[in-house]
């Protein structure tokens, strides 16, 4: 039997292959293997969009050799079809339970089998990346499809192909064919790489209600210079379109017992809004996140018509608004405002509760006064690149807090800057309040996608728009009551025939416009697709159908977060069973492919995730590993030590944490943090239980940390019981027992009860130190402290210590890997710092964000007090005093 290796590599770079192979350099410079054929072929029928893209290598070679299939698809897009031909033989994926799906990914790797997982990259594009080892004289062919509808973004359609194969191809060609019964508006068709010669290789056959896009590039035309084996198709080939729009009801399709409709009315004016911008002024926005949010607002308040009415909110420690209450738009507010924008400073903590809650207020009030025009809507657009970690910090209570202030009265929209942030909190926040999360990638043009972002929800043409089916004649409805029609969009609705009598099929939209309300009736028509696109046979029996669940799954995946817990596993279950019905990828399922066993080797087990945006990790994460843990979801890039003591270092870098653990005596001091620049010094002394059984091991954890800023002349002392600061002569106390804050010359202190203290310095760095609190009658155990290092990057690169010595950054390489001492802990070999070291893969506790139950964070353990790892040795650490260097 022949034996094939099929991996799936997590490859999060930008400059990847859409539809197309990558061969290994080694097979490439030998040419030995011949890629015969590219193809994608996309079909679209009223905004629905399936795709197919097709790869076929040859190995002409004596010996086998390896390629890379690898494909970046729309995020919006579900995978629903995975194959390999393999020398005439079919290997089909399947769509499996995740859980399922992730039981054999397992299965598979505590057998030393080679599997993989997909993850996502770059803003809008997600990867696919498999691996196979073609045998000499062998053929491969690779076909992945995958499904999504169109969105109405400024008023046209989007289908964008990314094109990068990095070789010269025989056979290369994208084919797009775009059926839509409205008839056709416009279309365009470019590539971003597509030069002066290239240009008239695109095709385009445009008719009232169907479009036919090819373009094919011969061998010699693809070529850089005739002499060249460099390729010019590096880029996007980009379809834009829009279709023909009449005044009215929109257009409503029935096909196979299904029904979509589609309601975009133009030449309507706009709503008044009124928007309050609640910035993020933290220390973590300093530098360039904050200069890029300055130029966007400065764009952003130029927007603004004269009939809107805005307000500006600055929250770290402190809510500061630019005025009590919102300011119309004139030009002379609006100049005043610029003004005040371009003072904008970063600074301390970050209160996004406070923030928020002050935004909703001061649109209640002014509404209340009839400071705003009773036609208008409200819209609350906050910005933060950070975790809450002053006043009220828990997200779930903050949700509830901003969702009973706003009762169903505005819309929130919440934008997350880079990734370290909680994104998930973000997304159910602005969910729950009839608006959306966005991601603002940290780029050159951050600027430019926050004012993207504000131009898509700039301008309302109706408000509070409701769609009304006859209820004896559908049922399963998709959404139809909408907070917000923006100008450039499109509301689209689906549902299911449960009456064939249509002559009674009589639909009305009401909703409220710039001054009075609005209301279109009409009746659907049943439309015979056989007639109006003769001889196309894909997707016109059943599209209708796969939109209406791709659109059903889609709003059941962004429900299932919010809502009681019997309402969330509802959701959850509705959304997993359509899925699989559907053979749709989505973040509930996995695509699974298995190679039977060979006379060669077990078999391989291929598992293609679906992400959600909570679960994206940084596209410049390292992705060569030859496998991959489940990600580390939600959690802030912190270096940590906690517990008995567990050190965790994160890795971002790597999508992956290190752990070590420190066992000394009771009363040992160690150094944690040294900085000799600022002269930043953080040393723990551990305590020891209080009492420990014959033949145990004594468990040690801190009970008291010392803080030194010699250049602030600061030094804090942190214990179970106190905490203590001593400045400038004055010595100042703080209990855990209440919630409090102190303000400092040279840092930031807030207390949570019985919880955590955040200690911000100056201009610097933050520390979180966890309280953890036990019965104070326990036998054993006794209080203790955890520590955690925020904004890290904000030392010197002189910084060391048992944590500082990672805050910028260690590589490490694990392979060999094979089974432990227990079965579900495999053991490797890993090589850092120029050593190789026998690991174990395990799990620890992050109490960052959950004091009492803790995060599980997957990590590969370095035995030994860390030995390897941390430069020295664990000895090397010790100090004689709570605030001495070493």
């Amino acid at each position: 039997m022949l034996g094939v290796r099929i991996v799936l590599l997590c490859v999060c770079i930008s400059t990847v292959t859409h539809g197309a192979l990558v061969i290994s350099r080694d097979a490439l410079s030998q040419g030995k293997v011949e890629v015969r054929s590219v193809k994608v072929n996309s079909r679209v029928a009223s905004r629905f969009a399936h795709t197919i893209m097709t790869s076929i290598a040859i190995n002409r070679a004596n010996t086998s050799k390896e390629v890379f299939f690898a494909v970046e698809l729309p995020k919006t897009a579900f995978i629903t079809k995975f194959s390999m031909e393999i020398d005439g033989k079919l290997y089909m994926g399947e769509v499996k339970e995740k859980k399922k799906a992730k039981n054999e990914y397992q299965a598979a790797v505590s057998r030393g089998e080679t599997a993989g997982l997909v993850k996502a990259s770059g803003r809008k594009m997600e990867k696919f990346s498999v691996s196979v080892n073609i045998a000499a004289q062998s053929e491969v062919t690779f076909t992945l499809t995958h499904e999504e509808m169109l969105k109405r973004i400024g008023g046209k359609y989007e289908l964008m192909t990314r094109v990068k194969p990095q070789q010269l191809i025989q056979n290369f060609e994208i084919v797009v064919d775009i059926f839509e019964h409205q008839g056709i508006a416009f279309l365009d068709a470019y590539g971003t790489f597509i030069s002066n010669e290239l240009l008239p290789l695109v095709e385009k056959t445009v008719t009232d209600t169907k479009a036919h896009i090819s373009f094919s590039p011969t061998l010699e035309q693809q070529r850089v210079c005739p002499d060249c084996d460099g390729t010019l198709i590096d880029g996007d080939f980009i379809i834009k379109y829009d279709v023909k729009r009449e005044k009215g009801i929109g257009d409503i399709q029935i096909v196979n017992g299904y029904f979509v409709h589609f309601f975009a009315p133009g030449d309507l004016p706009h709503v008044p809004k009124n928007v309050v911008f609640v910035i993020d002024v933290s220390g973590s926005m300093y530098g360039t996140k904050m200069q890029q949010t300055r130029e966007a607002l400065l764009t952003i308040l130029d927007d603004l018509s004269e009939d809107d009415h805005f307000g500006l909110i600055l929250f770290d420690h402190d809510i500061i608004k630019m005025k009590p209450s919102l300011s119309k738009a004139t030009k002379e507010n609006v100049q005043d405002a610029k003004v005040y924008v371009r003072d904008i400073e970063a600074r301390g903590s970050t209160d996004i509760n406070g923030g928020v809650i002050e935004a909703v207020k001061m649109l209640q009030e002014d509404k209340a006064r009839e400071r705003l025009p009773a036609r208008s809507v409200s819209i609350v657009i906050l910005l933060t690149d950070g975790r809450p970690n002053i006043g009220q910090i828990w997200p779930d209570k903050i949700q509830e807090n901003v969702r009973n202030a706003i009762n169903n009265s505005m819309t929130l929209f919440c934008l997350g800057f880079g990734f370290d942030l909680d994104y998930s909190f973000l997304d159910v926040m602005a969910k729950e309040n009839n608006g959306l999360a966005r991601r603002i990638y940290e780029d050159s043009d951050a600027s430019l996608q926050l004012h993207g972002f504000y131009s898509e929800v700039a301008s309302t043409l109706l408000s509070e728009v409701k769609m009304h089916y006859p209820e004896k004649v559908v049922d399963s409805l998709t959404d139809h009551h909408f907070k917000q029609l923006f100008n450039g969009s499109e509301i689209v609705v689906a549902g299911r025939l449960s009456d064939n009598d249509l002559s009674n099929f009589l639909v009305e939209v009401s909703a409220q416009g710039s001054e009075e309300e609005v209301s279109y009736k009409g009746q659907a028509n049943t439309l015979d697709w056989n007639v109006m696109f003769p001889n196309e046979k894909y997707i016109f029996g059943d599209f209708t159908e796969r939109l209406w669940a791709y659109l059903t799954i889609q709003q059941l995946l962004s429900k299932k977060e919010s809502g009681t817990e019997d309402e969330k596993a509802i959701t959850a279950t509705r959304a997993l069973e359509m899925s699989l019905q559907y053979s749709f990828v989505t973040p509930l399922t996995s695509m699974v492919a298995t190679k039977p066993q060979s006379d060669e080797g077990p078999a391989d087990t291929l598992i293609a995730d679906k992400l959600t945006e909570g679960e994206r990790q940084s596209p410049t994460s390292s992705a060569h590993q030859r496998w991959n843990t489940p990600p580390t979801h939600n959690r802030y890039h912190v270096t940590s030590v906690d517990g008995d003591p567990h050190f965790i270092i994160n890795v971002p870098e790597q999508n992956d944490s290190l752990c070590f653990n420190i066992n000394d005596a009771p009363g040992t001091i160690f150094n944690l943090v040294r900085d000799p620049l600022p002269g930043i010094v953080v040393n723990g002394q551990t305590i020891g239980d209080k009492k420990v059984d014959p033949g145990s091991k004594i468990n040690t954890y801190f009970g008291r940390l010392g803080i030194v800023h010699q250049k602030l002349g600061l030094q804090m002392e942190v214990t179970t019981q106190s905490i203590t600061v001593l400045q400038g002569g004055t010595q100042t106390s703080l209990s855990w027992s209440k919630t409090a804050s102190l303000k400092c010359p040279s840092a930031d202190l807030q207390v949570t009860k019985d919880r955590s203290l955040t200690v911000t310095l100056k201009d610097s760095v933050k520390f979180v130190i966890v309280l953890h609190k036990v019965w104070e009658k326990h036998p054993y155990h006794r209080d203790y402290l955890g520590f955690y290092t925020l904004d890290s990057h904000l030392l010197s690169p002189k910084v060391h210590g048992l944590l500082g010595q990672f805050y910028n950054g260690v590589h490490f390489e694990v392979g060999e890997l094979h089974n432990g001492d227990v079965s579900d802990k495999p053991d490797a070999t890993m090589i850092v710092k120029g050593s190789e070291l026998s690991v174990t893969r395990g799990w620890q506790r992050d109490f960052l964000w959950d004091v009492k139950n803790g995060e599980r964070v997957p990590c590969w353990f370095i035995h030994n007090n860390g030995t390897g790892l941390i430069d020295g040795r664990a000895s090397d650490y010790i100090v004689s005093g709570i605030f001495k260097t070493i």
